[in-house]
């Protein structure tokens, strides 16, 4: 290819990309798998930039290469299943499992003091920044961070012992601790 060719291709790929970019993200769904579907179309594309006679239809050929590789790909992926004689068993999420976690969360934030309480909600579950935090609650960046140390120590405390006085029921023992105290789950 000639010099002067390079130049007007590379002229070409730097104002319109854009609007190729475009094209690919319409054709993929994955962002990166866009990028990756124009590049290939661009390199295929610039071994033929001399056959282009009408560069006014540049764009229409690029958007042909780019759905001919999205096609092969798609066909490449297809060849690579294998079929089997035995179906993977098929696991549904019902969301019950989400649903324990998140109750038994609830549940173990009561064992935290108010203050305590307001700092892990504010810092991990609505994901503000220590000084946000502060700022929300009135108290010093140190003091936050001192009380968050403190509440999600108790928290793993909390939650190993429940650990704990499950596997105890799981072998028979009904006697449990409960904030501290025993008593009997039967």
């Amino acid at each position: 290819m000639a010099h002067s060719e390079v130049l007007e291709f590379e002229e070409y790929v730097r104002t319109r990309q854009d609007a190729l970019l475009r094209s690919a993200r319409r054709l993929v769904p994955d962002p990166t798998d866009a990028q990756d579907l124009l590049q290939t179309a661009l390199v295929r594309t610039y071994g033929r930039w001399d056959g282009i006679a009408d560069k006014s239809l540049a764009d229409a050929y690029l958007r042909r290469v780019m759905i001919n590789t999205r096609t092969e790909w798609w066909r490449a992926r297809k060849l690579e299943e294998v079929p089997t004689e035995q179906l993977p068993d098929a696991s549904v999420e019902d969301g019950s499992d989400q649903r324990a976690d998140r109750a038994l969360l609830m549940d173990i934030l009561k064992v935290l003091a108010p203050k305590q309480r307001s700092v892990v909600v504010l810092r991990h579950w609505e994901q503000m920044s220590t000084e946000e935090t502060a700022a929300a609650l009135g108290m010093s960046a140190g003091t936050v961070k001192s009380t968050l140390h403190r509440a999600l120590a108790r928290l793993r405390q909390e939650l190993e012992s429940r650990d704990l006085d499950m596997r105890a029921l799981e072998r028979g023992d009904h006697t449990i601790r409960y904030e501290g105290r025993e008593r009997c789950a039967a």
